[in-house]
């Protein structure tokens, strides 16, 4: 029995070697041989990418979501200022028409 450890590929390079293989410039036999994996690892390496192809997609619906969030809370942003601004003015008439009571002694 030999000792033989196990080779890792990083991520990129299995994206290499799967690219590489669905632009149909190369055999998985050719790949397999060349970088001395069993044939049988890049079908495998194949569906994991074709597994999870929507998230290629994501990215760009994440921008438009996080476009129309970032609208949203600038515009949230805005009607809070405007209500503070109210509770102020609000506030003010209020002092002002107590005063004017106190003044004219109805209180």
């Amino acid at each position: 029995m030999t000792n033989t450890t196990r080779r890792r590929f990083t991520a990129e390079q299995k994206a290499g070697i799967v690219r590489r293989h669905l632009a149909g410039k190369e055999t998985v036999s050719a790949l397999a041989e060349e970088f001395h994996l069993q044939p049988s690892q890049i079908p495998t390496w194949v569906n994991l990418v074709l597994a999870q192809a929507e998230h290629a997609f994501e990215r760009a619906q994440h921008n438009g979501r996080d476009r129309a969030e970032k609208t949203k809370d600038r515009r949230i942003e805005r009607l809070e200022a405007k209500i503070t601004n109210k509770n102020e003015v609000i506030a003010e008439l209020m002092e002002e028409n107590v005063r004017s009571k106190k003044v004219s002694g109805e209180l």
